[in-house]
């Protein structure tokens, strides 16, 4: 008997060693936060600020348009965060059962157009996006930037015909910093991140097309308690704090 019981422990010690030498090599653990892309400049600053209250704890970003990303969630992707740059895209996930608990409001964001830099093609309005011969870059309607820009078009009963509608807002902003293209309509933070890279426009009809950004644990999520807290940095003091400084508006 002594014999037994001192060969099962011997091998529950060789066992613990084992296991804790697989630990000891595994990766870190991780929050996965799917996000629009126009907030990764901001995002990628909380995460920072993240790990250093959580240490050991790392935080994997899927940057997209939003409306992607909900397709991606509502076709069995795994995340434990969603933060949608619009309502709709974030109701599509809620009414597929996918949300663990109320998405909350963190942010607001504001279209302008963003032109090569100096304005060479004097565009100052957002009914100056359909001259000839100008060469626009907008967003896909099902991307929040992209419905907001139509929200625009139809109150002014304008008609644009872009060179391209792109899946998110940053390849938008990256055609005409490159000079794919002459203007673009992209978010106000979007513009601030760009810097003399482009020259910004405002207009007067964005106020009538502010999307708001909700967040939101989702249903399953692997690494629930972590993501909670991420949130709760989202929408606390600190994270308020990056997002302003961002150019995002109060939600």
């Amino acid at each position: 008997m002594r014999r037994t019981w001192a060969v099962f422990g011997a091998s529950s010690i060789m066992l613990a060693a084992a296991l804790a030498g697989c630990s000891s090599g595994s990766e870190t653990p991780s929050i996965t936060v799917f996000a629009a892309a126009s907030l990764k400049p901001a995002f990628t600053e909380i995460a920072e600020q993240f790990k250093t209250d959580h240490p050991g704890m790392d935080v994997d970003f899927n940057f997209a348009g939003s409306s992607d990303l909900a397709t991606q969630l509502t076709q069995g992707a795994g995340a434990d965060v969603f933060a949608s740059a619009n309502t709709a895209q974030m109701n599509k996930v809620a009414q597929a059962g996918l949300l663990d608990g109320p998405a909350v409001p963190f942010a607001t964001n504001t279209l302008v157009i963003v032109t090569r830099p100096g304005n060479p093609d004097a565009v100052h309005s957002f009914a100056d996006l359909t001259r000839p011969g100008l060469i626009v870059v907008v967003c896909q309607p099902p991307v929040p930037c992209g419905a907001a820009t139509r929200k625009v078009a139809d109150s002014l009963g304008v008609t644009l015909e872009p060179l391209s509608e792109e899946s998110d807002v940053t390849d938008v902003l990256n055609k005409v910093i490159t000079g794919q293209a002459d203007a673009g309509v992209v978010y106000r933070t979007d513009a601030i991140n760009a810097g003399d890279k482009v020259t910004t426009v405002e207009f007067p009809q964005a106020a009538e097309a502010v999307n708001t950004y909700p967040i939101a644990l989702l249903s399953g999520a692997p690494q629930a308690g972590p993501a909670r807290a991420f949130i709760e940095l989202v929408t606390g003091e600190a994270g308020q704090k990056v997002l302003d400084a961002a150019g995002f508006g109060k939600p």
